[in-house]
């Protein structure tokens, strides 16, 4: 059970990275981007042949986030430009991409498990500096039966991750994401002060899939492998995490919204994790359970505020009642 978490968290904090991108499309932008589902495809694929093809890990990671920020930005064009439905857009990108995806790719999977990806060059330099023998010691020390080799990638990622949001963040407090966050509020007003909305929109767009895509690019490297239907749901996970970590750790800032998506991603693959432990599920009742988590996270918010708002009023209707009897 504790290896089994051990791997949520690690999944967790890199799907973390497509979160904060979906966190930017359809909460800052409020722009229903659907283009993710193919965009995080592309990043792992390009990533994936770039590797085979003897590019250096590092150079194929900022190839393949780069390719989801053109992406992207095709996408923003397409709506902006082509006056397109912001839905339809994304679909029609996404659709594209799957074409694209196999174009790049050659074919539908590309392994990578005999070449040196990011993770294994990190856990090379890991295991030379003998640092993974301390964490190893702290797992057998709480009862662990095996411990997991992959200390470096969960702290590198955890690294990785916190670095994007506080660019996210900083960005965002920039007169340029000033302007982006008043475009996804209220665009007519933002376009009455002189600001390029539609620059704005294809900019936007364009860095939500370059985050999908790096995300892509480095879960195509930790499963050692790329395929041109990873991207399947993708957009639902964002959406999940999305919403499971405002429900849980609130939305107030922009700095508290950004983290609680990274505690949402982590959280969601922890209950998934868990839920495929009952013996009655099975890996393919994992969608249904996204659904199920997705119902909650937004249902249970409302029913406590609703429960508060009840509390406050019965209160209040005592205090009034105990202020007429003593008049």
């Amino acid at each position: 059970m504790l290896i089994s978490l051990f791997g949520a968290v690690e999944s967790g904090v890199i799907y973390a990275i497509m979160a904060l991108g979906v966190y930017l499309s359809f909460r800052v932008l409020d722009f229903p981007d659907l283009t993710v589902d193919g965009s995080f495809v592309t990043g792992a694929g390009l990533t994936a042949i770039s590797i085979v093809n003897g590019v250096p890990p590092v150079l194929a990671t900022v190839l393949g986030a780069m390719a989801g920020f053109i992406a992207g930005c095709i996408t923003g064009v397409l709506h902006t430009k082509g006056k397109i439905n912001a839905l339809l857009s994304g679909i029609l990108m996404m659709i594209a991409l799957y074409s694209i995806n196999l174009r790049i790719m050659g074919q539908p999977t590309v392994s990578m498990l005999n070449e040196s990806t990011i993770f294994q060059q990190l856990e090379a330099i890991w295991s030379r500096l003998g640092i993974d023998a301390f964490f190893n010691g702290i797992l057998t020390a709480l009862g662990a039966d095996r411990v997991p080799t992959t200390w470096v990638i969960v702290i590198v990622m955890i690294i990785v991750t916190l670095g994007i949001k506080f660019l996210t963040d900083y960005y965002l407090k920039t007169e340029v994401g000033l302007a982006l966050r008043a475009t996804g509020d209220n665009q007519k007003m933002i376009r009455s002060l002189s600001a390029n909305t539609d620059s704005l929109i294809i900019v936007g767009i364009g860095i939500s899939n370059g985050l999908v895509a790096l995300s892509g690019a480095l879960i195509a490297q930790h499963g050692g492998f790329a395929n041109v239907n990873m991207g399947i749901g993708m957009i639902v996970i964002g959406l999940a995490s999305v919403i499971v970590g405002e429900a849980i750790f609130g939305k107030r800032t922009i700095a508290i919204a950004t983290i609680a998506v990274i505690g949402g991603a982590v959280v969601y693959r922890i209950v998934v994790t868990l839920a495929l432990q009952v013996d009655f599920l099975e890996s393919g009742d994992m969608k249904l359970i996204t659904a199920i988590l997705v119902i909650i996270a937004l249902i249970a918010p409302k029913m406590i505020q609703a429960r508060k708002e009840q509390k406050r009023r019965l209160r209040k209707r005592a205090e009034l009642s105990a202020q007429v009897e003593e008049a």
